[in-house]
């Protein structure tokens, strides 16, 4: 190939061992985030989109846990990342992308349209309003959502027993995995991993934090729309 963004994913494909049909529909996916103008992202140069949206998602490849998932739950999902890409990659999971804003969730249509994806569908809602999703997934992702201890709450229900939580993070930060931490604690959550990534050449300070539900969540949990930010279960720890 020719042209330098589908020789990039191309090496992505090979990375991580997908179907020539998986790369394609990459492809189709990168050009409408570069050419649709109702795109809900600042990211267009089909290069930046290869690495900040398509390598950046499949980053979660690298965990055993992303790739038996079979129910995903993807989390504020914006633009469709992580969410498109994985279940691009994971043809044998189903994957739901829950977005509260109307636009961003007409976009993801046309882009599963686009990509040709069938395994995936929209929720429009906020994450704590999907009552039928309490308890459905084996994996939640989260991307440039919320802190580590809102993320939590936000995860946990929608979790089943054993399941695992994914939130991507930049450089570390001591006082936010701590009220990551006493958030899970009451969650029925438990720290895993702490793991740093290269999703792509150059990327630097990447970290995926993995936390595993061991215990049933409370059933005061879900909290109400809003409250989990504005009342976080981490308050006074991250000092």
């Amino acid at each position: 190939m020719g042209d330098p963004a589908e020789t990039g994913l191309d090496a992505l494909g090979a990375r991580y061992g997908l179907a020539a049909s998986s790369t394609e529909q990459l492809l189709a996916l990168l050009r409408l985030v570069a050419d649709d103008p109702r795109a809900p992202t600042t990211v267009r140069e089909p290069g930046r989109i290869l690495d900040d949206h398509l390598a950046d998602s499949l980053v979660a490849l690298d965990v055993p846990a992303a790739r038996r998932a079979r129910a995903l739950a993807d989390l504020g999902s914006g633009a469709g990342f992580p969410g498109l890409p994985l279940a691009i990659a994971l043809v044998d999971t189903h994957a739901r992308l829950i977005e509260s804003s109307g636009r961003k969730c007409e976009f993801i249509n046309r882009a599963m349209l686009a990509a040709q994806v069938r395994n995936a569908a929209v929720i429009h809602a906020r994450a704590e309003a999907w009552r039928e999703g309490l308890g459905w997934a084996d994996l939640v992702t989260a991307r440039a959502l919320a802190p580590l201890d809102v993320v939590a709450e936000y995860a946990a229900p929608l979790l089943r027993a054993g399941g695992t939580l994914l939130a991507w993070r930049g450089r570390r930060d001591a006082a936010a995995e701590r009220a990551g931490s006493v958030a899970a604690e009451q969650l029925g959550l438990e720290v895993s991993d702490i793991l740093p990534v290269e999703p792509y050449r150059g990327a630097s300070h990447r970290h995926l934090h993995l936390f595993v539900k061991t215990s049933v969540t409370p059933q005061r949990f879900p909290r109400r729309p809003g409250v989990a930010r504005k009342r976080p279960l981490g308050a006074g720890t991250a000092i």
